[in-house]
């Protein structure tokens, strides 16, 4: 017996462009130290709200794998030896967000901006939980550094938040506009 796939021909390119697009965002950056600014954020919560939570998370793990396998789609490169960056959690807290963020926003048939600005505020919760505990473990713990909670709280965590917030209005404004039109497209 033939095993089925869950996702059909119509399901993978979706998946596959957001895949791409979260590895653009990756190179749509600002360098500020310790952790760069991008549009990653950006195309994981469109993602979620255009795709839904399974087929968002999808397209974030074709991201990571492929970024695990040696494709340089990280903002540092690529390869195994990635996870042992201080930066890697939020790549994970990616695909986490994606799942749960897409789940929230596509709880209703046609989300309004409040569930949507909802959905991507867990999101963002979620990047920076996974994001903040990998950066305390591997620059404190493995690499030995010093990293105190005010340093991670201001240079992982404040600095960001004002450009996270601004990337969340604006997926959710795009998102609650595109949904009906895709839904409708999907009908006919």
């Amino acid at each position: 017996m033939k095993a089925r796939s869950k996702f059909g021909g119509r399901e993978l390119a979706p998946i596959a462009l957001f895949a791409a697009l979260i590895a653009a965002g990756a190179f749509i950056r600002i360098p500020v130290p310790p952790v760069p600014v991008t549009l990653q954020l950006f195309f994981v919560t469109l993602a979620s709200a255009l795709l839904g939570g399974g087929r968002a998370f999808a397209a974030v793990c074709v991201y990571i794998a492929l970024g695990l396998l040696g494709v340089p789609v990280f903002t540092g490169g690529g390869g195994l030896q990635y996870v042992l960056t201080p930066t890697f959690g939020y790549i994970v807290g990616f695909a986490v967000g994606a799942l749960v963020g897409g789940r929230i926003a596509r709880s209703a048939r046609a989300p309004g901006l409040g569930r949507l600005l909802l959905a991507f505020a867990v999101t963002d919760a979620i990047v920076y939980l996974f994001g903040l505990s990998h950066y305390f473990l591997v620059a404190g713990v493995y690499l030995g550094g010093e990293v105190t909670a005010y340093t991670l709280f201001v240079s992982c965590f404040a600095l960001f938040l004002p450009g996270d917030c601004a990337q969340c209005l604006l997926s959710a404004m795009i998102a609650r506009r595109a949904i009906p039109l895709l839904d409708r497209g999907s009908r006919t």
